[in-house]
């Protein structure tokens, strides 16, 4: 009945929104009970992000036509853990060309639109994911964040979207981390109940980790009620770049920060230092070292050259950049990143929280953001820096942080509001999204492009 209703929603809303890329119809139209998990999801519908090599037997292809009919060959230990938490996977997610725009845009299976305004964008790159979550065809989906592509798509389409501590969640055996660390695999959904459980389900220590990080006494699910203690939080929604923060994000910011202290905690406004220029170029040489390579290699898999009608017009521009890098360019930029995390470690070791807009733009027109656009890789990303200012520091440091869907702009769009933790300490995260969860409801937002909605 689930799997039936799964499919009745995503027959309705989808040819609309267009977030799936491919429905599973084994798992669909007959799902077989002995083969799911028996963890706390066990039946729920899911969606894969059509990024990574993760279930064994179904096309991953990255928004590309470079991977156009690729096909995993078996299971990671995250796809391991996801089966293993019950879910029933019944598709695939739509992303940006190689994950590396704000929108769920390509030319592989066009553009998703935002299911609170039709034809604007998701953000991205997890944007189909999030669109298919606060659209009603699924009520948790896979997400993945390497400057803010889990957080971005919650903020722009009103979910929940975590990205966990660097070494939370694995990413082997492939691999030891995702993008040299920035990276880190998660889920979108719309409660903090869901939120917390599939944290306590994908944060299991799998063998040949290269480290352990910390765990917290008790199960995530545990820290959904208030554990009382007051904590230090920091707050602020200044630009970090020469880019305006909507002042009705701004406001909503500050009514967050107002609740907070409301419930006993100590607020002040502050922010640790960020030299988001800085940041950015280190970004470019350690994002894109070596990702000619990797093209090539995905290429060659396939059958296929990197060119002009194989990927967009920027990953060629990214492709051609990689190939001018230096190894010092990438331990240059790897150093850099040393000083960042030490710096706002020291800032972390005088507050517990940082609270922010999660984007200083509400969602834009889809076709602002996306990889067919002919820019200069370093003007490429100040561009889409722009909106999403708040988010890249915790990918640089490590660190775990949320967005919540925590207020509505004048225009009819969602407004998410960002917190961010010392690593390993997530329980604050959920603890506090628990708080707001209950004093700025959310649930009842619902958003025009909806299953329960009319046609």
């Amino acid at each position: 009945e689930v799997a039936a209703a799964a499919r009745a929603a995503i027959d309705l809303v989808n040819p609309t929104v267009r977030a799936i890329a491919e429905t599973y119809d084994d798992n669909l139209d007959r799902p077989d009970g002995d083969r799911l998990g028996r963890g706390p999801f066990r039946g729920v519908p899911y969606l894969i992000k059509d990024v990574g090599h993760h279930f064994a037997g179904r096309r991953i292809e990255y928004g590309s036509r470079l991977c156009r009919g690729f096909v995993v060959k078996e299971d990671d230990f995250f796809a391991r853990m996801v089966l293993a938490s019950g879910v029933n996977l019944v598709g695939r997610s739509n992303t940006p060309e190689f994950s590396m725009a704000l929108c769920a845009d390509n030319l592989l299976y066009g553009a998703t639109s935002n299911p609170w305004r039709q034809g604007y964008s998701t953000s991205g790159s997890s944007g189909g994911a999030a669109a298919a979550v606060a659209s009603g065809m699924v009520p948790i989906a896979h997400g993945s964040d390497m400057g803010g592509s889990t957080r971005g798509p919650a903020s722009w389409c009103g979910t929940i979207g975590l990205q966990p501590s660097r070494g939370r969640v694995s990413c082997g055996p492939g691999e030891s981390e995702h993008g040299n660390g920035m990276a880190q695999s998660f889920a979108i959904t719309k409660s903090m109940r869901d939120t917390a459980a599939m944290l306590d389900c994908l944060s299991v220590p799998q063998p040949g980790d290269p480290y352990v990080i910390q765990r917290p006494p008790r199960a995530y699910r545990d820290y959904l009620r208030p554990q009382g203690k007051p904590l230090r939080i920091a707050w602020s929604a200044k630009p970090l770049m020469e880019a305006p923060v909507d002042p009705e994000i701004a406001a909503a910011t500050a009514v967050a920060a107002k609740i907070l202290e409301s419930q006993g905690h100590h607020v002040t406004e502050a922010a640790p230092p960020v030299d988001l220029a800085a940041i950015d170029e280190a970004c470019l040489h350690v994002w894109y070292f070596g990702f000619d390579t990797y093209l090539d290699a995905l290429g060659a898999e396939n059958g296929r050259k990197v060119g002009p009608d194989t990927v967009e017009a920027a990953s060629l521009r990214f492709y051609e950049f990689a190939k001018r890098q230096t190894c010092r360019q990438f331990f240059a930029a790897m150093d850099y990143f040393n000083e960042v995390r030490r710096e706002v470690g020291r800032f972390f070791a005088e507050h517990d929280i940082w609270l922010t807009p999660t984007t200083a733009q509400v969602a834009q027109p889809n076709g602002v953001y996306g990889m067919n656009v002919a820019l200069p890789p370093e003007e490429f990303l100040i561009h889409e820096q722009r909106p999403c200012q708040f988010m890249i520091l915790s990918n640089v440091t490590g660190q775990p942080a949320i967005s919540l869907p925590l207020a509505l702009h004048s225009s009819g769009l969602p407004i998410g509001i960002q917190l961010a933790a010392r690593p390993a300490e997530e329980h604050l995260l959920i603890e506090l999204g628990s708080l707001l969860e209950q004093a700025m409801p959310w649930r009842g937002q619902i958003p025009p492009l909806h299953v329960s909605k009319p046609r």
